[in-house]
C-alpha cells in the first residue's frame, strides 16, 4: 500500500473545515458578530491591552482541527521559503558612523528567517481563507479603534509564513508599520520566544538609554508572548522593540503574518522584495499544494 500524498491527506482536513465555528473559536472570539456583548467586551479588552502594553493576545483564536490542518499545509510550503541573512540595528536603517558605537542606531546584529510569500500559497490554503476574511479583518480593526481598515495590496507582503529552523534568530527591532497581526502555527522544539519591551520609545521620545539597556541584556522592561500553536496576536511594534529568541531543535518555528493597514494600496519596495523574498516578480498565478508535492520529489 502506498502512502497517501500530502497534499492529499491536507484536502481531506481542509474539506472537513467547510464553516467558519469549526476554523475560530467563535464561543470565545465571537468576531462574525461585533455588535453583540461579548464582542464588544473583547473589543474593550483589546483597547486596554494595546494602550498598556502595545500588544493583545488571544490564545486558542482557532480550533485544534484547524491548527492541525495549518501545521499540515506550512509543512508543505515551509521548504520554499527565501532565507538571507541580514545585518542590521533596531531602527531597519543605515547606521550613522557619526554616532558613538554603543549608540543603539550602531548596535547591530544579524536575522536570519525564511518566508513564504502570499503568492505562493495556493487559493485554496486555511490560513490565506482565515487572512482573507472579512469579519477578523473588521475585528482587528475595531480593536485598534480605525476609521476603517484594509488588506495590503501586495501581491507578496499580504500574507508571510515566517519561518524560523535551528539556529535562525530574529534581532532586536521596532517595525516600520503601525501594527502586525500574526497567527501561531507552529512552535520550535526549543528557542523561538517571542520577547518585547512594551511601548519603550514614543512619538516624541526615542528614549534611547533604555533601548541600550535592553540591547546590553537588561531584562528588566522585557516581557515574553508564549505564542502557542493558534494564538492570535495584534503588536504594536513601532513602538515596542522586540526579537526572537534563537530556535533550537528539529521543528520549526512558523507564524502567519498578516497584513492589514488603515490605508488602501499599502505596497512593498523593491529592495525589500529582493531581500526578503529574494525576488522582485510576482508569480502568474498561485501554486496549488498538489505543485509542491511534485516540487519535492525532484
Amino acid at each position: 500500500m502506498t502512502s497517501q500524498k500530502p497534499s492529499s491527506v491536507l484536502h481531506q482536513k481542509l474539506r472537513e473545515l467547510n464553516s467558519w465555528d469549526k476554523i475560530v473559536r467563535l464561543d470565545k472570539y465571537p468576531v462574525h458578530d461585533l455588535e453583540s456583548l461579548a464582542a464588544r467586551k473583547l473589543i474593550d479588552a483589546g483597547r486596554e491591552n494595546m494602550a498598556r502594553l502595545g500588544a493583545f493576545e488571544m490564545p486558542d483564536f482557532v480550533t485544534p482541527a484547524a491548527i492541525e490542518a495549518l501545521q499540515l499545509e506550512s509543512a508543505i510550503l515551509e521548504h520554499s521559503a527565501f532565507f538571507k541573512p541580514v545585518v542590521g540595528n533596531p531602527y531597519l536603517t543605515p547606521e550613522d558612523p557619526g554616532l558613538p558605537a554603543d549608540h543603539p542606531n550602531r548596535m547591530t546584529e544579524t536575522t536570519r528567517v525564511g518566508v513564504i510569500a502570499y503568492d505562493q500559497y495556493p487559493l485554496d490554503s486555511l490560513l490565506r481563507r482565515i487572512y482573507e476574511w472579512d469579519p477578523l479583518m473588521n475585528f482587528v480593526g475595531k480593536i485598534l479603534n480605525l476609521p476603517e481598515i484594509h488588506r495590503y495590496a501586495d501581491p507578496m507582503g499580504g500574507l508571510n509564513l515566517s519561518v524560523m529552523t535551528k539556529g535562525d534568530y530574529l534581532r532586536w527591532h521596532f517595525d516600520q508599520a503601525d501594527f502586525v497581526t500574526s497567527l501561531a502555527v507552529q512552535s520550535s522544539t526549543e528557542g523561538g520566544e517571542f520577547e518585547y519591551a512594551p511601548l519603550i520609545r514614543t512619538t516624541d521620545n526615542e528614549r534611547y538609554d533604555d533601548v541600550r539597556s535592553v540591547l546590553k541584556g537588561d531584562r528588566k522592561q522585557v516581557t515574553t508572548i508564549t505564542n502557542n500553536p493558534g494564538t492570535l496576536v495584534l503588536f504594536q511594534g513601532r513602538w515596542s522593540m522586540h526579537r526572537v529568541t534563537p530556535v533550537q531543535g528539529t521543528k520549526s518555528r512558523l507564524m502567519g503574518l498578516f497584513g492589514f493597514d488603515s490605508k488602501p494600496g499599502v505596497m512593498s519596495s523593491p529592495h525589500l522584495y529582493d531581500i526578503r523574498y529574494g525576488r522582485t516578480t510576482v508569480a502568474k498565478e498561485p501554486p496549488t499544494f498538489e505543485d509542491y508535492d511534485h516540487a519535492r520529489k525532484k
